[in-house]
């Protein structure tokens, strides 16, 4: 640990401002407490909001608690500006940080120094029905295939180790676990 900083485990870096590459610290303390605070409560259930305006086009701005507008927009291809993920690479994005976020807090939680962490994501759609325009002929409608590679590289850490960990964060990552089972949506005037 670092002597400024005693709440914060450093992930690879000497400090903060070290060369590029390396992973900023998280505050290990405030990750206990995290995790303190999930096993005396199991049962919160959180509502997250968005506000999605259409600023014409396919291009949409998106609203999420005081944050600037996160922006979607479709490539040339589909008709849009391309000055944006389109929503499905944003909701490949969701599950690449999501399951990034679980690698890093769990090597924390177990001590573990991670000098490198990048995930690789690929998803098969296939897009012919235009948003319901097109051939709508019965064929999955959304991502049938997602890859994600993981290159993680942590200080004596062996690979089963990390692939062990990769196992139990994909079980427990909520954007992976709404990717692979059965959520109820309701879509209706408000």
């Amino acid at each position: 640990m670092s002597a400024s900083a005693p709440n914060t485990v450093l992930t690879g870096c000497l400090a903060p401002e070290a060369a590029t590459g390396c992973l900023a610290p998280i505050n290990k303390d405030g990750l206990d407490k995290l995790i303190e605070v999930g096993k005396a409560n199991p049962n919160v259930i959180k509502t997250l909001k968005c506000k999605t305006v259409a600023e014409g086009r396919f291009r949409h701005a998106n609203y999420i608690r005081s944050l600037p507008p996160y922006i979607v927009d479709e490539p040339p291809g589909l008709l849009g500006d391309d000055t944006a993920p389109n929503p499905s690479e944003a909701s490949l994005a969701a599950l690449g940080s999501c399951i990034a976020v679980g690698l890093h807090a769990n090597a924390i939680h177990r001590g573990w120094t991670v000098r490198k962490l990048e995930l690789h994501l690929e998803g098969d759609l296939n897009i012919t029905a235009v948003w319901g325009t097109g051939d709508v002929s019965e064929k999955p409608v959304g991502f049938t295939d997602v890859r994600i590679k993981v290159e993680m590289e942590c200080d004596g850490v062996s690979k089963d180790e990390i692939d062990a960990l990769i196992a139990h964060v994909k079980k427990w990552s909520p954007v992976a676990n709404t990717f692979t089972r059965p959520v109820n949506l309701e879509v209706g005037l408000g």
